[in-house]
C-alpha cells in the first residue's frame, strides 16, 4: 500500500471510530431493581419517523417497515412506538414527517398522560436531536422537519415533571426518549419491568445523565432491536421511530 493510501485509510478509521458504530447499539441496564432496554442513536445517523407509506397505508408494525425499506436495500437496526394515537392510529397532537404535518400541536391540558402538562415534542434535526416543551415549541416557532408530540415530559432541564409521585402505585411498562444537552445523542428506552413515572424519569436523569426526556407511551410500548434478537408484537401501532441502516 502506498504511503498516501495508508494515510487515507488511517484517517477513515479514525473518523469511523469517532462517529461510533453505524448501527444502533442496544443494551440492557438495571436501575433501582428495574430492568430497562435502551438503544442509542447519534447525530448523523439515519433516524426516521414512520407512520404511513408512500401510498398512505399505515405501517402499524415493525415488520411492514422492514419490508418497505428492503426495496431500497435498507433495514431497521431498532425501532419503537413514538407517541400516542387515536383508535384509527392517527397521531395524537403534532406529527410531522419530512415537513408534512399530520396532526396539530396541542398545548392545553387534557385527560390522560398526553394532557398532563407540560408535554413535549421530539425533533429529529439535520444536526442532531431535540426535545422541546410544547408551549415553547409554539412560542418560538421551532422549525422541525420531523417531529412527534407526546406527553408528559419526563425530565425538563434536569428537573422531574412536577406532578410525579415517588410512591405512586401506577406501575406499567413504559417507553420514551432522552436527548443529551448537545443534541448529539438520542437514547430510546423501554422498561422491561413495570415502573411508575417517577422511577422512569429518574432513570433518564440519574441513571443515564440526560436532562431532557419525553414519555412515549405505556401498556402498548414495544421495541424492535435486531442486535438483541428482540421483536415485540401486539396490536397495530401508530407513529414509530427507528434507525435505518444498509441491509446486510
Amino acid at each position: 500500500m502506498k504511503p498516501e493510501s495508508r494515510i487515507f485509510a488511517l484517517l477513515a478509521l479514525i473518523a469511523a471510530l469517532a462517529a461510533g458504530p453505524a448501527a444502533a447499539q442496544c443494551r440492557t441496564q438495571t436501575f433501582e431493581d428495574t430492568r430497562y432496554t435502551l438503544c442509542e442513536a447519534r447525530a448523523g445517523q439515519d433516524v426516521r419517523l414512520f407512520w404511513a407509506d408512500a401510498a398512505g397505508q399505515i405501517y402499524g408494525s415493525f415488520s411492514r417497515i422492514d419490508v418497505d425499506l428492503a426495496q431500497s436495500g435498507q433495514r431497521l437496526a431498532f425501532a419503537m412506538n413514538a407517541g400516542m394515537y387515536h383508535a384509527d392510529r392517527r397521531p395524537v397532537g403534532l406529527y410531522v414527517e419530512n415537513n408534512v404535518p399530520t396532526g396539530r400541536l396541542v398545548t392545553r391540558a387534557g385527560p390522560g398522560n398526553f394532557g398532563l402538562l407540560p408535554n413535549g415534542v421530539f425533533c429529529i434535526l439535520d444536526q442532531g436531536f431535540a426535545i422541546v416543551e410544547s408551549r415553547r415549541y409554539e412560542a418560538e416557532s421551532v422549525d422541525c422537519a420531523n417531529a412527534t408530540q407526546s406527553g408528559p415530559m419526563l425530565v425538563i432541564e434536569g428537573a422531574l415533571h412536577p406532578r410525579f409521585l415517588p410512591d405512586s402505585p401506577s406501575l406499567n411498562l413504559r417507553n420514551g426518549v432522552g436527548v443529551s444537552d448537545d443534541g448529539q445523542r438520542a437514547v430510546f428506552v423501554i422498561s422491561d419491568d413495570p415502573v411508575n413515572f417517577d422511577g422512569f424519569a429518574r432513570f433518564f436523569r440519574d441513571g443515564l445523565g440526560l436532562r431532557q426526556a419525553l414519555y412515549f407511551d405505556g401498556s402498548i410500548s414495544r421495541l424492535y432491536a435486531r442486535d438483541l434478537g428482540r421483536a415485540d408484537w401486539g396490536l397495530p401501532m401508530g407513529p414509530m421511530v427507528g434507525l435505518v441502516v444498509p441491509a446486510d
